[in-house]
């Protein structure tokens, strides 16, 4: 799992340990990703499958894309589609997708980077391996993350963030046992470089065997724990997890998540994306590619797209 790494640890900034009165957060559920395909036939996890609106908050979905090693040809991506009131966040972990929109905005991917677009008021965009991919077949991981936006947000203008992975802010932990990729947000006063609309923090966390994480959280926000790869446990009372699962966490001021002494040979260490964020707290109308408030708003999405009120589709 390339993403971003690093030979040594301890030249790294430290997450200071919790305070004397810090509360750690407990564990209010874990649920599995049930596996889907998306696009046109990649294969995915769906992160938040089973967890109440209330948890997830402002997120709306999270599928883990991959991880699948193609051969020739195999490579799948997903046709041009709109979007409306929400944000798309796709992180690209190992492997290269190249992405387009008929606002001017996209690039290429790979290995850390990731892709940040707020469709806003509407947005037409494609997701695709390039073409030497798709020929020569090769390793696909990464994931894609929906955030909502607030009302007063979600006819904004569109736009698009390229964020490298040699931008993300990387941390480790005092014993230098575990990386932490900073991509939104902060942690401990250490910003991640991705501007975000609703207050949110996410991170990807690389922890050695038997390594510990003590992450300092936002008290109002809630907590999301997923295992890309691997296994451990997450909470102070050492909840069980594995990959393709997802802890929801309580209140608290930190979270704590451990890695087991055993991995598997093919993940010699645990892998998670951790997200909290400030709760909206307004009503959610969702309808495909749309997340607008209410149905009334949702119908009128479809009908903006189509008679062509969010643009064509770009030449070539």
């Amino acid at each position: 799992m390339p993403a971003v790494t690093v030979d040594d640890l301890t030249v790294l900034d430290r997450i200071a340990a919790p305070g004397l009165g810090d509360q750690p957060r407990g564990v209010l559920q874990v649920t599995t990703a049930p596996t889907g395909y998306e696009g046109e036939g990649f294969p995915v996890r769906r992160a938040f499958a089973g967890i109440d609106h209330r948890h997830l908050d402002p997120f709306l979905m999270m599928d883990q894309m991959g991880e699948v090693d193609y051969a020739p040809g195999e490579p799948k991506g997903t046709p041009w589609h709109p979007h409306r009131g929400f944000e798309t966040v796709t992180y690209m972990i190992d492997g290269v997708f190249e992405h387009r929109d008929n606002h001017g905005g996209g690039g290429t991917i790979t290995n850390g980077d990731t892709q940040w677009m707020t469709a806003g008021a509407g947005i037409l965009h494609i997701e695709t391996p390039p073409e030497w991919l798709v020929q020569s077949g090769g390793l696909f991981h990464g994931v894609q993350l929906w955030v909502n936006l607030p009302k007063t947000d979600k006819l904004m203008q569109p736009k698009y963030q390229d964020i490298r992975a040699g931008e993300v802010k990387l941390l480790s932990t005092p014993d230098a046992g575990v990386l932490v990729r900073v991509i939104a947000g902060q942690v401990g006063g250490n910003a991640g470089p991705g501007a975000t609309h609703s207050p949110m923090t996410m991170v990807h966390a690389s922890l050695e065997p038997g390594a510990k994480l003590e992450l300092p959280w936002s008290v109002d926000y809630n907590a999301l724990v997923y295992v890309l790869n691997g296994q451990g446990t997450v909470g102070v009372d050492g909840q069980p997890l594995r990959a393709g699962q997802t802890a929801v966490l309580g209140a608290g001021d930190f979270l704590t998540v451990q890695a087991d002494q055993r991995q598997e040979s093919r993940t010699p260490r645990l892998d998670v994306i951790i997200l909290g964020g400030e709760p909206i707290r307004e009503q959610v109308a969702w309808a495909g590619p749309f997340v607008m408030n209410t149905k009334a708003e949702v119908m009128q999405a479809y009908e903006d797209f189509q008679k062509g009120r969010f643009g064509h589709i770009p030449a070539g």
